[in-house]
């Protein structure tokens, strides 16, 4: 499984949101993007991660950077996700794999003792001309939105 670096061009993505609208990379091209790949809406860690980075999104947006959830998820999903936890950002639909693949975002992982293919937890900082600024693997989901908004401002 390929992992990127920082100062990796960023690989490029289309992905339906909770609307079903296709949200792209190049979408963002010009700003700071914080996209993270969780493994599913609605489970004890990846609600935490994402009320914590729904709760800095103003800290988020005021050092220029937007936020992009993405999991395997489907968008019914997505839309209960959102509205149970007021989130404010995008969830995008990767049911195949393949963007979570091309990041390293998905294959084999130890959970509970097991080993397991899927969702590796992970979060890219994308500059605004499309490289990895920050890369994070097999990331803690409590407390997590904060290293990286203290990463953008630093």
């Amino acid at each position: 499984m390929a992992r990127l670096s920082v100062g990796d061009r960023a690989p490029a993505f289309t992905l339906p949101d909770q609307d079903g609208k296709p949200v792209s990379l190049r979408d963002f091209a010009g700003s700071a993007v914080v996209v993270y790949f969780y493994p599913a809406d609605d489970t004890p860690g990846c609600t935490k991660e994402a009320c914590q980075f729904n709760e800095n999104l103003s800290a988020f947006q005021r050092s220029g950077a937007k936020v992009v959830g993405i999991s395997p998820d489907g968008a019914a999903k997505h839309v209960k996700f959102r509205e149970k936890y007021g989130l404010e950002f995008p969830l995008l639909s990767d049911p195949d794999h393949r963007v979570m693949e091309a990041y390293g975002a998905w294959g084999e992982k130890t959970m509970y003792g097991k080993k397991t293919v899927g969702t590796i937890r992970s979060t890219f900082i994308v500059d605004g001309q499309g490289k990895v600024a920050h890369a994070w693997y097999n990331v803690r989901a409590d407390g997590h939105a904060a290293k990286v908004l203290e990463a953008l401002q630093s």
